[in-house]
């Protein structure tokens, strides 16, 4: 494959519900260019986008995939990206590094919560949009009302360019609404044919909804629109190009992927109305020296820059996927990553295609690529050269936020949990692993529950390990709401040096939860030496670790040594240890023990029409609403909610708002958990 230089290609993402046909535009492209001899369909497992096992056994994307093709003497990077909520991941990567959002719709299904999605996360990106209606062959489709909600939902940008032309109620051609001209397919490809009749009130009006989309892109175009002129088909051409770069104007296409039918001349669109990489708008970057903001446009004769924004860490090894961002890049190039300040070495240059390798000896500014078996680069960081180093800005990953323990199902394995896991955390920036140091629980985090199910499969298959899921272990905390007055008093004697401590304390709230303990002594008239106080203390340190009431650690304690005995010959410091650890345990038990909670603070981003229920369930869950914002389209409920009745919000969430809430969360505080709670607790710590 040649080298292209930066106004030659085109960096598509493609978006869309699951099921919309993302994967099918993409197989569709490589057989109409040649590249495969047999159409790749999702349902028979052999697509060259979705290759991953995992893939083909659910018959979803799960990864973003790379489909480069050769069209009229430039090239298009598609980008297929995942349609499930659990993979928003992988959509993030790919919108940091394209130029274009192509947006797919079932024209059956209509707008859907991933077009939803869709449409934001481009927005949110910055990025232009382009919307093919997709499965126009289905019989029950009705454009004009899809046409109509596009408006409604996404406004006026939108600016349908074809129309669908039907014979006998079969989808088998289009009219192109800015040319009005009609076109319809045939076995030697698009072929001119006239506009039915029916459909020319139809075009004029898709016309008139493309003249009013374009004005907006020019001052001489809005003045004409108002004096109710026509344009001329350069001028609406001109309109749209220019709307499509400052992402204004949202051409919409038809067709049936499936069919290969609109694909072709969705490619031609691609190239000769969308932005190529060379008006990309520049990534927020830094020198990496003097710290300072820095420019950098998509040229091929400038500095070398390089973003990568994937990490494949699969059966066919490890290798960086990134965009040259500028300059360009050879095999000879001396790398420097500089965000490790590390040099790394090239030993093969690669473009992706699905998991096929393609070599090449360079690329230009503006194309995507691949480079194996770099020793200390990640998602994220920024290659360029050590003279001229600068430093991308990282991409904004969602917070992985359902969380599960993970255990091996055999015993000896658990190392095997690591290192397995070490490589999913390369591949993806949406997994997070710790031990907790607290619970012991080896905890994963993901986006939902299919997220996680993918993980636990991809361990068995690729690391040879099988893997459980169990309940988050919440951690609680023991705290006491009253006063005691104890004696603990640890005596042992066997034949020769016995044992002997006695010690009288007082325990109450120290009224800091943030500490386990305070310790104070009030001794007067030496009746516990000096010497044994240390010792005291670490009893009550000790016994702090674990509570009397359910063996959760103790906070907001305060413990007074006041008065105790000793013996000359017996007393020790382990034996004022142990008998601090009697008061302990008798006194916390006489001061109204009770059983803390973790509090969450959540914020919860929901359409207008969510927030009833959401406050609703939130108080069904004991939290209470803090207050609401509107930001933007959406609602921010501020909410604090028990951690306990959080662990599987993500998919609660979803439900309640049909996968259009997301929301933030951390802790806040610890507090008393209702008698009921605190109930369950206690009787699920005994049966442990």
């Amino acid at each position: 494959m040649k080298a292209y230089a930066p106004d030659a290609i085109r960096n598509v993402a493609i978006l869309g519900h699951t099921g919309a046909g993302k994967t099918t535009i993409a197989e569709a492209a490589l057989n109409i260019c040649g590249i495969t001899s047999r159409f790749g369909k999702v349902d028979e497992g052999n697509t060259v986008s979705d290759y991953d096992p995992e893939e083909i056994k659910r018959k979803i994307s799960i990864s973003a995939s790379l489909i480069p093709i050769e069209w009229k003497s430039s090239k298009i990077n598609f980008i297929d990206t995942p349609g499930f909520f659990d993979f928003a991941g992988e959509v993030r990567q790919a919108l940091a590094v394209a130029d274009l959002a192509l947006i797919v719709i079932n024209a059956k299904s209509g707008i859907e919560v991933g077009t939803e999605k869709a449409w934001d996360y481009a927005t949110e990106a910055g990025l232009p949009k382009m919307i093919f209606i997709n499965n126009m062959d289905d019989e029950n489709v009705d454009f004009d009302a899809l046409i109509t909600s596009l408006n409604e939902k996404f406004g006026k940008s939108i600016a349908p360019i074809q129309a669908p032309i039907k014979e006998g109620g079969k989808f088998v051609g289009y009219a192109n609404a800015l040319k009005r001209e009609g076109r319809k397919y045939g076995a030697k490809g698009v072929e001119a044919c006239p506009i039915p009749a029916d459909l020319n009130d139809e075009v004029e009006h898709l016309h008139d909804m493309i003249k009013e989309a374009v004005a907006e892109t020019d001052e001489n175009l809005m003045e004409k629109f108002f004096d109710g002129e026509d344009f001329t088909v350069e001028e609406m051409q001109n309109g749209l190009k220019a709307g499509l770069v400052d992402a204004s104007v949202t051409p919409v296409v038809v067709g049936a992927a499936l069919h290969s039918m609109g694909v072709g001349v969705l490619m031609d669109y691609l190239v000769d109305l969308c932005p190529s990489a060379s008006v990309h708008k520049p990534l927020p970057a830094k020198d990496a020296k003097t710290e300072e903001a820095a420019q950098l446009p998509c040229k091929e004769d400038g500095p070398f820059v390089a973003f990568v924004f994937k990490t494949i860490a699969d059966s066919f090894g490890r290798q960086s996927v990134f965009r040259v961002i500028s300059g360009t890049l050879k095999k000879e190039t001396p790398l420097y990553n500089a965000s490790k300040d590390s040099t790394e070495k090239i030993a093969q240059l690669f473009v992706l295609r699905g998991k096929e390798q393609i070599a090449v000896n360079e690329l230009k500014a503006g194309d995507i690529g691949a480079i194996p078996k770099l020793a200390n680069t990640s998602t994220s960081d920024t290659l360029c050269t050590k003279e001229k180093p600068y430093i991308i800005q990282e991409i904004n990953f969602p917070q992985p936020l359902y969380s599960m323990g993970i255990v091996p199902k055999n015993k000896g394995d658990e190392d095997k949990i690591s290192q397995g896991i070490a490589k999913f955390l390369e591949e993806d920036k949406t997994i997070k692993f710790q031990v907790n140091s607290e619970t012991k629980q080896s905890v994963i985090s993901g986006l939902g529950d299919g997220h996680l199910d993918v993980l636990v499969n991809k361990m068995k298959t690729r690391n040879k390990v099988e893997v459980e899921l169990t309940p988050l272990v919440v951690p609680y905390r023991e705290m006491i709401k009253g006063k005691s007055d104890v004696q603990g008093r640890h005596k042992k004697q066997s034949g020769g040096s016995g044992q002997f401590g006695d010690v009288k304390m007082k325990f109450e709230p120290s009224g800091d939860l943030t500490q386990p303990y305070v310790f104070e002594q009030q001794i007067f008239g030496g009746s516990v030496p000096r010497n044994f106080w240390p010792a005291v203390e670490k009893g009550i340190r000790e016994s702090c670790k674990t509570g009397p009431l359910a063996g959760y650690p103790v906070v907001g304690l305060k413990a007074i040594l006041y008065d105790g005995s000793y013996h000359a010959v017996d007393s020790n410091e382990l034996s004022f240890n142990l008998a601090a650890q009697l008061a302990f345990k008798d006194g916390f038990m006489k001061a109204k023990p009770v059983i803390l909670e973790p509090i969450m603070k959540v914020e919860i981003y929901v359409p207008d029409e969510y927030t009833g229920d959401i406050m609703g369930d939130i108080s069904k869950r004991g939290g209470r609403v803090l207050g609401m914002t509107k930001t933007g389209a959406r609602q921010q409920i501020s909410a604090q909610v028990p951690h306990s009745k959080m662990t599987s919000y993500s998919i609660d969430l979803r439900s309640i708002t049909q996968g259009r809430g997301d929301y933030t969360m951390e802790f806040d505080q610890y507090e008393e958990a209702p008698a009921e709670e605190a109930a369950r607790v206690i009787e699920a710590r005994k049966k442990e």
